[in-house]
C-alpha cells in the first residue's frame, strides 16, 4: 500500500495518527539559563517553549568559538522509568550506556543537543499516564508530542550558527533508539542516525508479553492497520541509518527484529552501503563496547568527512 503513495503522503498519513505536525516544527529563540565551559567547548542549558507554554529544558555542547560550523547530532534520552534522569544523560549517560555521549561526541569535533522529553527531569509535575491520557481523550498522542519536540530541535540545530545543517544526526537508546529511528524516517534533515536497542516489528511485539515493557507513552491508535516497524524506518532510505541489536533484549525478540530488518532491507535494495546492522546474539538490553565504537565509527565515517 504504501509503495503506491508519495513520501508526502506518507508523512501525512502518520502525521493523523500521531496527532501532531512534524513538517515545520520549530521553537522560539531558547532561553539561555545557564553556561558552563566543558574542555573549551560551551555547555549550555536551554530553556525552550513547549505546547501549552511548558519550558522545554536542553543542554547543548558546541563548540566555544569554531573556525567554521561543525557537525550535530541530536541525542535522544532513555526511558527506563527512570524519570528523574531526562536530558542529563547526555553528560552523565546511564548504567546501561558505556558513558556518556556528549562528550564522546565533543571528541569527533560533533556538537550536541538533548531535549528533556515530557515527564522526565524538570517536567514530571505531570505524570507519562496523565500526559498520555489526556492526549488520546483528544485524538493527539504523547509520542507524536515527543516527536514534534525532537523535529523542532533538529530546527534549532539546523539554524544555528555552529552548526553545519547539511551533517545533522540522531542517536538514541532505548527510549532514544525509537526517537532516533522515526527522526530518521520522517525528517529529511536527518543525514545519518543510530538506533540502539529497540527495534522489533509491532505487531509482532504485541502478540508477545514483552509489549507492556514499553511505557505507554509510545501508544499510537490504528498505527498497525497500515504501517509495520520496517516500513516506517524505510523511509529513512537512502540516507544513512545504524540500528543496534543484542537478541537477548526484552525489546527486541528475535523474530520480531527479523521481521523489521527483512523490510528494512528492502526499503534500502537502492542503497544498501547506507544500512547497518550491529547483532549481538548474547547480550541484552545494554550497550556493549563494540556497539559503542561502532556507532561513533559510524556517526563520524557519516557527519564528519
Amino acid at each position: 500500500m504504501m509503495s503506491r503513495k508519495t513520501r508526502q503522503e506518507v508523512i501525512q498519513e502518520l502525521e493523523d495518527l500521531l496527532g501532531s505536525s512534524l513538517t515545520e516544527a520549530a521553537f522560539a529563540a531558547p532561553r539561555l539559563v545557564d553556561r558552563q565551559s566543558h574542555e573549551g567547548w560551551n555547555l549550555d542549558t536551554l530553556h525552550f517553549k513547549g505546547a501549552e507554554d511548558e519550558t522545554v529544558p536542553a543542554l547543548f555542547l558546541h563548540p566555544a568559538d569554531p573556525d567554521m560550523p561543525v557537525p550535530a547530532v541530536l541525542c535522544c534520552h532513555a526511558h527506563g522509568n527512570r524519570f528523574e534522569a531526562g536530558m542529563a544523560e547526555l553528560m552523565e549517560g546511564r548504567g546501561s550506556l558505556q558513558g556518556a555521549y556528549g562528550p564522546a561526541l565533543q571528541a569527533l569535533g560533533i556538537a550536541s543537543l538533548c531535549l528533556e522529553m515530557p515527564a522526565f527531569g524538570a517536567r514530571q509535575s505531570r505524570t507519562e499516564s496523565e500526559r498520555a491520557k489526556k492526549h488520546l481523550w483528544n485524538g493527539t498522542t504523547l509520542f507524536g508530542q515527543m516527536l514534534e519536540e525532537l523535529a523542532a530541535g533538529i530546527s534549532f540545530l539546523a539554524d544555528h550558527a555552529d552548526v553545519d545543517e547539511t551533517h545533522i544526526g540522531a542517536l538514541g537508546f532505548s527510549m532514544g533508539s525509537t526517537h532516533a529511528w522515526w527522526m530518521a524516517a520522517l525528517d529529511e534533515r536527518v543525514k545519518a542516525s543510530v538506533a540502539l536497542c529497540s527495534f522489533a516489528d509491532l505487531d509482532c511485539l504485541t502478540k508477545t508479553p514483552a509489549h507492556d515493557g514499553h511505557g505507554i507513552y509510545m501508544n499510537v491508535p490504528g498505527l498497525l492497520k497500515t504501517f509495520s516497524t520496517g516500513q516506517i524506518a524505510g523511509l529513512a532510505a537512502p540516507r544513512a541509518l545504524m540500528i543496534g541489536v543484542g537478541l537477548q533484549d526484552w525489546s527486541t525478540p528475535e523474530p520480531c527484529f527479523e521481521k523489521a530488518r527483512k523490510e528494512l532491507d528492502a526499503a534500502y535494495s537502492d542503497a544498501p552501503e547506507a544500512l547497518h546492522f550491529h547483532i549481538e546474539p548474547d547480550m541484552g538490553h545494554v550497550e556493549t563496547p563494540a556497539m559503542r565504537q561502532v556507532s561513533l565509527d559510524f556517526l563520524e565515517a557519516h557527519l564528519c568527512q
